[in-house]
């Protein structure tokens, strides 16, 4: 019954808009989406799949083989590996993705980097995300003409821990005057927001959306507003030339990333985890 959480969700919307009882409903038309109905995996004219040691001193070597498309899910699965050798390993090397002499885990990064962008618009992924120790999935977009942080980055969803206690994140940030310096507007809900309302939260699928258009970035989690961002604010510094990278094109990154920075003391016994997405929705307004 879970599994099927979001596509009744979704077909009882479309019934009652076609009723014309949900106005609100009528303003959207879809005009992109990812259902995942095909077995085996992702369409490579929309996906690419990211490879190696990615970002942020995360433990996973992130590969193709991690990610399938299955029962109209996708699933990224993180994978406890042994024995087995880094192939950019350097005995004495500063670099984090160098000096690591085993790959210990792996899972996947899917993004549509070079393929599909998106500019305004609503955003819907329905999704069921693993939430055991050093579990860091998310839902996010960067744009593809700067460096990071001036492309800027909207986090439609992170979880992770917190000084220890679960959280989720719905975040934007852009550039500074500063290289790698980003100016963040991030709002952090406790998990227990969540799971004091119903301790099977984790177990089910959920709607993360976003909502941006010229003014603004609402973020929500079934339908309840997370964060929202004025776009008056979100100002590039100098080294993004004064640009406002949410009028721009932006691409979709869906991840389950372990440990790192943010991931936090991996449980071992929590493994493999899976992150599975049942759908991924873009509307325009009529």
């Amino acid at each position: 019954m879970l599994e099927h959480y979001c596509r009744k969700l979704f077909a009882l919307a479309l019934l009652v808009a076609g009723t014309g009882v949900h106005a609100v409903a009528q303003e959207w038309k879809l005009v992109w989406s990812e259902e995942f109905n095909k077995d085996g995996r992702l369409d490579t004219a929309v996906w690419n799949y990211e490879n190696g040691f990615a970002r942020n001193e995360e433990a996973q070597w992130y590969q193709a083989e991690n990610a399938r498309c299955k029962d109209g899910k996708l699933v990224i699965e993180a994978r406890k590996e042994v024995n087995r050798k880094n192939p950019l390993y350097q005995a004495g090397s500063n670099d984090w993705r160098k000096k690591r002499e085993f790959v210990e885990y792996t899972s996947a990064s899917v993004t549509t980097a070079g393929k599909k962008e998106f500019l305004y618009g609503r955003f819907e992924v329905c999704a069921k995300i693993p939430t055991g120790g050093g579990a860091w999935p998310a839902i996010w977009l960067l744009g593809s003409d700067m460096e990071w942080p001036s492309c800027g980055e909207i986090d439609v969803m992170e979880y992770y821990r917190i000084k220890g206690v679960p959280h989720i994140l719905a975040n934007a940030c852009w550039g500074t005057d500063r290289p790698w310096q980003a100016k963040w507007n991030s709002k952090a809900v406790p998990f227990s927001h969540f799971t004091d309302r119903d301790a099977r939260w984790a177990d089910k699928f959920h709607i993360w959306r976003m909502d941006w258009d010229e003014t603004s970035i609402r973020l929500y989690l079934d339908d309840e507003l997370l964060n929202e961002i004025p776009l008056a604010e979100t100002v590039n510094g100098s080294l993004g030339q004064g640009s406002n990278p949410f009028r721009k094109p932006l691409y979709l990154l869906l991840n389950l990333a372990i440990g790192g920075v943010n991931g936090g003391p991996i449980d071992d016994a929590a493994l493999p985890m899976k992150y599975e997405v049942d759908y991924v929705r873009v509307y325009q307004r009529l």
